[in-house]
């Protein structure tokens, strides 16, 4: 039997890899399903209070076995030039908080004067998350005007786009004056990363379908007639958009021990999974269905960009390579887990061997799914530099964790290019060209890379036996990246091991990482810095969530025909 190790860092922290990556049962939104429908969590829609032009609120509660948590949503008749996904519009088509507990009359009405507007408003500890949304415009109009006139929507429509509404941001952790994340870290449901925001996200896609239906009804009975009901499977084939740019990128850089716990579950789960010796039948049985049910998602993703089709080329070839392998493969035989990746490792693109790593977790929740409950960090801002280090213990750790930046030509423009800094009118991140652009005293600490190798060149005529207090007394501006390399001592898979401010960083990198644990599909680059996913498609509605359905939903089923026709 082979020895199965974790992934080398080396290999798994490259940007390219990282923006490889998809979703699996580790991913946020399956971790957040899997625990309602287990702890039998109860939904309501306790108010919508909607006009005819859309205009109103609503409010959906989740009630779990010790707290509930309300969705107020707040509907707005948008003007079309103001529709904008850009984070310096200041009107959406709906805005949202998440609530902690159960809204008063009185909090609905507070809320409503700061909410809609976002970052010119206030809240404060009650709220968990502020979040917004704009409509697809062309498939919002589709919808509601079938609907009206009495027929289910164009599924091929349906299929191009997959959600009726994007949000454009879903703000959290003491944003705007929102509960701080401390005030909320030790309760069970919240305790893995971003299950606010997740939970959130999901109650929106019920308001979402409720409203489209809404006005449907409205125009039909302005013309005098009945408007259909919007098929089930058609609602639960659409899930919620979101456009995500620069905002998001640096989060991975500035959370290095957060991102290592992420990276470091999901490795532990490849690892565990491919060290298995056998596969029962049904967990091949279950796999091979996954696998087919995987292809009508990648069957459906579609992008115009130029970087994603290529991928998405080398994905699709990847997958008739995958169906080979498995018409002549033993599954039965020993180790298949393992066989498998390495023969992916070999054979496949990063799109294709990280699809497969995701993959093959499938069949064994009950092994993987406790790594989930070591996703979460908040200890990064706490964490003491070890001043009585050796200068040598130091060097060779620098050496070991970026030997590819002490071995970059930092002179070189190209390797310097970009500088990221801070946006004064919105204070968010922005990434501009270095020798183009009057921004280098702005320039934020998010070259790792670069001032790690300044570090190690500082360190050159220091000895071995000197400790590191002493070295940074003489030298304090190197404080902040030796503190980041102890991080990435104890945690191998904090660091991205790529140069992050050269001329052919790809930020889309990042926020495909990012939201891939997330558990977003779709991935649909509009430039080489934003991009729009989908999220909870083919997920069940609240109200329909059970232990049978919260997991797998994120795979098509192969075996549901949406057609048109007269509801």
């Amino acid at each position: 039997m082979n020895t199965i190790h974790r992934r080398d860092p080396e290999l798994v922290m490259r940007l390219a890899r990282l923006g490889s990556i998809h979703q699996s049962r580790l991913s946020f939104m399956r971790v957040l399903t899997r625990r309602l429908a287990r702890e039998g969590w109860r939904f309501e829609k306790t108010a919508f209070n909607v006009n005819d032009a859309g205009e109103g609120h609503a409010v959906y509660t989740a009630h779990g076995p010790d707290r509930a948590y309300s969705l107020i949503a707040y509907a707005h008749d948008l003007p079309p030039e103001k529709r904008s996904d850009r984070v310096i519009a200041d009107a959406w088509d709906a805005t949202f908080t998440l609530f902690d507990g159960v809204p008063t009359a009185d909090d609905i009405e507070r809320l409503s004067h700061n909410i809609p507007v976002q970052e010119a408003g206030r809240v404060s500890g009650t709220e968990l998350s502020v979040s917004r949304a704009n409509r697809s415009v062309r498939l919002w109009e589709h919808v509601v005007s079938s609907l009206a006139e009495g027929r289910q929507p164009d599924i091929a429509q349906i299929n191009a786009v997959g959600y009726l509404m994007r949000t454009t941001a879903v703000y959290g952790s003491g944003k705007l004056g929102a509960a701080d994340r401390e005030m909320i870290a030790d309760r069970p449901e919240f305790r893995a990363p971003f299950q606010v925001e997740m939970l959130s996200v999901y109650l929106t896609r019920w308001f979402v379908l409720d409203l489209v239906q809404h006005m449907a009804d409205r125009r039909a009975a302005a013309n005098g007639g009945t408007a259909a009901r919007l098929s089930p499977e058609i609602g639960r084939a659409m899930g919620i958009g979101n456009s995500t740019g620069l905002g998001m990128a640096p989060f991975l850089l500035n959370h290095p021990v957060l991102f290592n716990n992420w990276v470091a579950a999901r490795e532990n789960a490849i690892q565990a999974v491919r060290k298995l010796v056998k596969a029962s039948a049904d967990e091949i049985a279950l796999f091979q269905s996954l696998i087919a049910r995987s292809k009508i998602t990648i069957d459906q993703w579609h992008s115009e960009h130029p970087i994603q089709i290529e991928k998405l080329k080398d994905l699709k070839a990847d997958v008739a390579k995958v169906d080979g392998y498995l018409d002549a493969a033993d599954l039965t035989a020993g180790q298949p887990w393992d066989a498998l990746y390495r023969w992916a490792e070999e054979n496949l693109s990063l799109e294709g061997q990280e699809w497969i790593a995701s993959l093959i977790l499938e069949p064994y929740g009950t092994l993987v799914d406790s790594y989930a409950e070591d996703m979460a960090a908040d200890n990064t801002a706490t964490f003491r530099i070890a001043g009585a280090m050796t200068v040598g213990d130091l060097r060779a750790l620098l050496t070991d964790v970026y030997s590819w930046a002490i071995d970059t030509n930092w002179q070189a423009p190209e390797n310097r290019a970009r500088a990221w800094y801070v946006s004064e009118e919105k204070l968010e991140p922005r990434l501009g060209e270095r020798f183009e652009e009057p921004i280098e005293e702005y320039e934020q600490p998010l070259a790792p890379g670069r001032d790690a190798a300044q570090l190690f060149n500082a360190l050159a005529h220091w000895p071995d036996e000197a400790q590191v207090a002493d070295f940074l007394l003489r030298h304090p501006e190197h404080r902040h990246v030796l503190r980041r390399a102890q991080i990435v001592g104890r945690a191998p898979y904090a660091e991205i091991r790529d140069n992050t401010i050269s001329d052919q960083v790809l930020p889309i990198d990042m926020l495909r990482c990012k939201l891939a644990f997330f558990g977003a599909t779709q991935f649909d680059p509009r430039s080489d810095r934003w991009v729009r996913i989908c999220m909870y498609g083919n997920a069940p509605l609240p109200t329909e969530l059970t232990q049978d359905n919260a997991d797998f939903w994120v795979f098509p089923d192969a075996e549901i025909k949406l057609e048109e026709g007269v509801a």
